[in-house]
């Protein structure tokens, strides 16, 4: 299963991204899908989750309220909007596809693809 992202860059304090995660297939809506990243040096940490559906998210607490995953079935496609960046949000972003899961998960362990990554660049 093929994960292709789009959207990451160099960006502003105070600036705004969208992510794009297209998944080619007739099986993207069966998958959970999910955001994480990682910093250099840093562990990888959740970013926002969704479920197959697109009814229910989970987004990690220092996210809430400034990033916001959504999906569109039709176009086998998962966003994430990131508003009120920081440069502390520099890190690598990927996506993930879980089809051991329907629900929204935080848990990288829950996932079974991946994509290659997007480096997002905050300056200060």
């Amino acid at each position: 299963v093929q994960l292709v992202e789009s959207g990451g860059g160099l960006v502003q304090a105070g600036g705004s991204l969208r992510f794009s995660c297209a998944v080619p297939g007739r099986s993207f809506s069966c998958y959970a899908m999910g955001w994480f990243r990682q910093a250099p040096g840093k562990a990888r940490e959740f970013v926002a989750s969704i479920n197959w559906r697109g009814s229910s998210t989970f987004h990690a607490k220092s996210m809430k309220g400034r990033f916001i995953i959504s999906r569109d079935n039709a176009k086998n496609t998962v966003y994430v909007q990131m508003n009120s960046l920081k440069p502390e949000d520099t890190a690598v972003y990927s996506c993930a596809a879980s089809e051991r899961i329907s629900g929204a998960s935080g848990s990288p362990m829950l996932y079974d693809y991946w994509g290659q990554g997007t480096q997002v660049t905050v300056s200060s």
